[in-house]
Order: C-alpha cells, then sequence, then structure tokens
C-alpha cells in the first residue's frame, strides 16, 4: 500500500489544476487517470484550441440547484489567473467573440502548461489506471490495475457523462452515492436538439445554413448563431438553450433578432409594391432559408407580390419570423453533450474547500458537481477555479 497525502481521480481539467496547487504547497499527490493520457477533453474542446476562460466570468454564468455556491471559487481563482498562467508559459491566445478566449495555436500548449507545473510541483501522474475501487472513511484506500493507495486526502475529478468516447464515465456519480452523498438528477447540456416529422425534414434539406438569432428556452435567451443539421438544430445559441430546456417544452427562436420584422416589411410593401416576400427577406436571411419558410409557412403568398398582401398578412409573417415556436424531439444526449447538468448536490459541499461535509477528506471538483457554465470558457473556468479551491486545502 503506497501513501500520499493527496490522491486525485481524474486528470482533466480540475484535477490537474488541485494537483499543482497542492502540489505547490508541498504535499505528495498522486494523480490517477483512466485513459491514456491527460487532459483529453481540453485536448479537443475548442475545435482544438481549447477555450480555456471567458473574459467575462462571473456566477450568473452559471447554472446549479444553488446559483450562490460558486461564487467562493470563482472570486478566489479567476479567469485573470488563468490567464496570467497562459502568460508565464508564453502562449499566444486571442478572444474569438463574446469574451471566448483561445489558444492561437494548439491545446496541446494547455495541457503541455499543465503537465509543466505537476512536475515542478512533484505531482506523480498515472494513466491506464481502470478497476478503481475506494474504501475507507477519513482515510481513504483506492485500488486500481496500477496498485494500492492510501491517503486522508481523496479528490474526486472523475468528470461527468458527457463524451463517453472520450472516457466519459458515472464513477463520480456512483462513488458520491457509496459515501450517500445526494446526487441530482443529471442530462446533457450544450448539446444539439433533434426534431422529427416534418420540421426535421425541413431542418435536413437546410443542413449546413447557419444565421444569427434570439433563441429561448424557459427564461433564458441567446443571442447567436444557429445552424440546421441533418438531425435538427445546433449552433452556440442553440447549444446554449439547451441547458435550459425540458422535454414536452417548446423552444422559441426570433429569425431577425433587434429588428422589427412588421415595420420591415410594411415598408418595404411602401417602396417595392412590386416585389416578392422572399425578395425583401433574403437581404436579411439565407436564402434557402428564406424558400423554405414560404413553403412550410406561407406557400399562398410565393409569387404575390407585397403590393396584394395585406399589412395584417405581413404582420401575421412577421409574428411568426420573431416568434417561431419548435417543440425539440431530444437532444442528441451525451454522445455530442458538452457538458453534464445536475451532478453531486452542493448542499453535501463546502463552497469554500470543496469538501463533503459529512465525510472529512473526500472532495468533488469540476463537471461532477452540479455546476454548469454557459457555452463560451465557462466550464473550464469552474474547473480551474474549484479545483484550485480544493488543492488550496488538501
Amino acid at each position: 500500500m503506497e501513501h500520499a497525502d493527496v490522491i486525485i481521480i481524474g486528470g482533466g481539467a480540475a484535477g490537474l489544476m488541485c494537483a499543482i496547487v497542492a502540489g505547490q504547497r508541498g504535499r505528495r499527490v498522486i494523480v490517477l487517470e483512466g485513459s491514456n493520457r491527460i487532459g483529453k477533453k481540453i485536448l479537443m474542446s475548442g475545435g482544438g484550441r481549447c477555450n480555456f476562460t471567458n473574459l467575462y466570468t462571473e456566477p450568473s454564468r452559471f447554472i446549479s440547484a444553488n446559483p450562490h455556491f460558486c461564487i467562493s471559487a470563482l472570486s478566489r481563482y479567476t479567469q485573470w489567473d488563468f490567464i496570467a498562467l497562459v502568460e508565464k508559459h508564453g502562449i499566444a491566445y486571442h478572444e474569438k467573440t463574446l469574451g471566448q478566449l483561445f489558444c492561437d495555436t494548439s491545446s496541446k500548449e494547455i495541457v503541455a502548461m499543465l503537465a509543466a507545473e505537476c512536475e515542478a510541483a512533484g505531482v506523480r501522474i498515472l494513466t491506464h489506471c481502470s478497476d478503481v475501487a475506494v474504501s475507507g472513511d477519513g482515510t481513504y484506500s483506492v485500488t486500481c490495475s496500477r496498485g494500492n493507495f492510501e491517503s486522508d486526502s481523496l479528490v474526486i475529478a472523475s468528470g461527468g457523462l458527457s463524451i463517453p468516447k472520450m472516457g466519459a464515465s458515472d464513477f463520480g456519480y456512483r462513488l458520491a452515492r457509496q459515501y450517500s452523498l445526494h446526487i441530482l438528477d443529471t442530462s446533457p447540456g450544450l448539446v444539439p436538439f433533434t426534431l422529427s416529422g416534418v420540421m426535421h425534414e425541413f431542418c435536413n434539406r437546410l443542413s449546413g445554413v447557419s444565421c444569427n438569432a434570439t433563441v429561448s428556452a424557459s427564461e433564458a435567451r441567446f443571442t447567436e448563431d444557429i445552424l440546421f443539421t441533418h438531425r435538427g438544430l445546433s449552433g452556440p445559441a442553440m447549444l446554449q438553450a439547451s441547458s435550459y430546456w425540458r422535454p414536452g417544452e417548446d423552444i422559441t427562436i426570433d429569425l431577425l433578432p433587434g429588428i422589427d420584422a412588421a415595420d420591415l416589411l410594411i415598408k418595404a410593401k411602401s417602396s417595392r409594391p412590386k416585389g416578392l416576400l422572399r425578395t425583401a427577406l433574403t437581404e436579411y436571411l439565407p436564402k434557402a432559408l428564406v424558400l423554405e419558410l414560404q413553403k412550410l409557412h406561407w406557400p399562398t403568398l410565393q409569387d404575390i407580390s407585397l403590393a396584394d398582401q395585406t399589412d395584417e398578412q405581413l404582420r401575421s409573417v412577421a409574428d411568426r419570423l420573431q416568434s417561431w415556436s419548435i417543440r425539440p424531439a431530444a437532444t442528441e444526449g451525451y454522445r455530442t453533450a458538452e457538458v453534464t447538468m445536475g451532478g453531486v448536490d452542493t448542499d453535501e459541499l463546502s463552497s469554500k474547500t470543496m469538501e463533503s461535509k459529512r465525510h472529512p477528506g473526500l472532495y468533488f471538483i469540476g463537471e461532477v458537481v452540479d455546476v454548469t457554465g454557459h457555452l463560451g470558457g465557462f466550464n473550464f473556468q469552474w474547473a480551474w477555479s474549484s479545483g484550485h479551491a480544493a488543492g488550496q486545502v488538501v
């Protein structure tokens, strides 16, 4: 049985940050990673350039049953702290949009940075750790394919259920249940919608077409691009909305955000009376989308000049354009979800240290906890911040 001061299960963003901070404090740290390498999700994120944080990180960008829980960790290790670490390693980066920071070259640089910091802090990393089992309380024994270990501090940084091909599993939730911690229902977040019937055929014909729109689900509204796919609807605004959507509910789409569509069409009728509806709309929307919308919603208006359409008809068209309700069949699920909603109930944990309130020395950090960020680097920042919070005390 090998003893360590800290055992961390999971070599992703949260686990590595925790390991670095604990190691810098002189703690003997062992990271047990199930796959063949650390940071797999970091490597594939942001199209291989890793959207590692967001300039506008604040608690309102996170979803949790307790929206106040994330405040402590986020305020003590901020986006500016992680940016400073990136700059210390000379990694070039840029802001893509809406505060999203990406590496100029490759996400491999972020993983290399974390590995270098781990090495400097004396952290021992073991990969290919399968068949992990935990026992004990206060002092924890961990057995796996790479050996038997013991520690007074055990950190669960095993992630959620999203993207199983990257090695995602329910280990963290199973372990939490083993210690009788409450788990909030999990679901895929930041995930494309699938549609059925007529709307599936509609989207399939438009596969690859995108436009700017405002998408509303429940109380949340997001204005970014939407993308039509052969399965349904994707793009940043749809992914954001998916985290708030519940099965059986509608989503509402405004295809002309910031524009009074009724005013636009009535003015077009006045200035170009012989013009067609599709001609007026293709100045603002992709032509393929306009044609499909006409076939779906206004087939009788396709070849009628604007002059021959009443203002009431044009207002009806405008209302559909700006308040288009669609009921998704489902989402694409964990296969393509960027994050897992729900998880270990924050009522079970200290917001300052991420330690279990009932089991001393047992910590949960990162995606396994019921804190989910919006799209755009927020989930990585939660990983850095929650990992740092635990790393300071383990």
